[in-house]
């Protein structure tokens, strides 16, 4: 993840000297594990600072280390890619804000739990400042909204999250649904659970744009990951 990448539109220190990293173009998924495996190597050697990086796929399926084949519905509506983050069948497409999380938790804690509870908090905290509430739950990895009008204990998951940490560095993290084709999922069973869907902001009636997120998702993470 070097600085000449030429989609990458800001790389900025915060105060917690974490940078932020926007590309403004999709980005290959397999490139962009390539970028965060070396700044994953570099965070751990001391030469580059912790990193998240806001982002976009192409349409692309991956599948974590806990994938099983029958969720793989249509196998050649798009690349599907293996990958070493916790989790089962994901999607990642346009209108869906991509954070990858470098973080080092020798500094910040070793403790994985935790820091998989902090980020689905964090969305949490976004998505309420777009009058959206959503909620974690014990027995499922991500982040959920009610839907009620769709029936009693009717629930979408609107944020996933999958995760890897290699030396207590962190890299992959949370893919948060603004406003992708929510039918590009049907080619998969989402995470493994097929009893509940997924929603994004848009599908709750929230016009909200990328911008605005990415705004949010800055302005809360000190809260939850300041140094």
């Amino acid at each position: 993840m070097s600085d000449t990448d030429t989609h990458i539109a800001t790389c900025e220190p915060e105060n917690s000297g974490v940078e932020w990293r926007i590309s403004t173009t999709p980005v290959d998924y397999r490139d962009a594990v390539t970028q965060m495996e070396r700044r994953v190597s570099a965070i751990r050697a001391g030469t580059m600072a912790e990193c998240v990086w806001l982002l976009e796929h192409p349409p692309t399926y991956t599948a974590g280390t806990s994938a099983k084949d029958g969720d793989l519905i249509l196998p050649d509506r798009f690349p599907v890619y293996a990958t070493g983050r916790g989790g089962q069948y994901t999607y990642h497409g346009p209108g869906q804000r991509i954070a990858y999380v470098m973080l080092d938790l020798n500094k910040r804690g070793r403790d994985v739990r935790a820091y998989v509870r902090d980020l689905e908090d964090w969305v949490t905290v976004v998505l309420s400042q777009f009058g959206v509430k959503g909620e974690r739950r014990q027995d499922r990895v991500g982040v959920w909204v009610r839907r009620p009008e769709l029936g009693a204990g009717k629930e979408d998951k609107i944020a996933a999250i999958g995760v890897r940490v290699r030396r207590w560095v962190t890299f992959h993290g949370i893919a948060l649904n603004v406003f992708p084709d929510l039918e590009h999922y049907s080619g998969i069973v989402p995470c493994g659970v097929s009893e509940h869907g997924v929603t994004s902001l848009a599908d709750l009636g929230m016009r909200v744009s990328m911008e605005e997120v990415d705004r949010a998702l800055r302005t809360s993470f000190n809260a939850r990951f300041g140094s």
